[in-house]
């Protein structure tokens, strides 16, 4: 990946590495899997993440759900939902991760769905929305809309670093780092 390093937007493909192997170690460490569900970084999540010699030991699939039509029917997310919130919103992305959870031997899932651009925007949902669900086995998916800005690539980068930042900031896989640390 090209990137410009003097514009803020910029996401390099070393710190996307370096993001996945951390999220790697906190998940080797709770013996959990990963399975992610992507539409608008089009599988550059399950990329970065198998990029790293190893990651079959924590990754388990990746599902790339570009059209309606794939998240409904490789992760079940309802019409009914996408037609009342639109495909970038916060229920749709909680029933990506719900999907992919139930569609998958992981025991952690994260899902992104959002507007690149440079069109498909609108007034409510602008180019560069992008919401983000992660979640795990038992427990309530978080989620989180950000709105970034630059070109496509930018916007895709960028949100394919919050997508693994995010698994870091979430308590319940840091406490799998403490405790590996112990």
């Amino acid at each position: 990946m090209t990137t410009d390093t003097h514009s803020p937007h910029s996401v390099s493909s070393h710190e996307l590495a370096r993001l996945a192997v951390r999220v790697g170690e906190r998940l080797r460490a709770r013996g959990w899997r990963l399975a992610t569900a992507e539409s608008c970084t089009g599988g550059w999540v399950a990329k970065t993440i198998t990029d790293i010699a190893g990651s079959s030991d924590w990754f388990d699939r990746g599902f790339v759900t570009y059209s309606n039509a794939a998240k409904q029917e490789m992760l079940g997310v309802g019409a009914g939902l996408i037609e009342r919130h639109g495909a970038v919103s916060a229920p749709v992305v909680q029933a990506m991760v719900a999907g992919a959870l139930d569609y998958s031997q992981a025991e952690v899932a994260l899902a992104v769905s959002g507007i690149a651009g440079p069109s498909g925007g609108s007034p409510k949902k602008p180019v560069g929305t992008v919401w983000f669900a992660w979640g795990r086995t038992g427990s309530e998916a978080v989620t989180r809309c950000e709105c970034f800005a630059g070109d496509r690539e930018a916007v895709r980068a960028q949100a394919v670093r919050t997508a693994l930042f995010g698994l870091l900031e979430l308590s319940w896989l840091a406490e799998a780092a403490r405790a590996a640390m112990r």
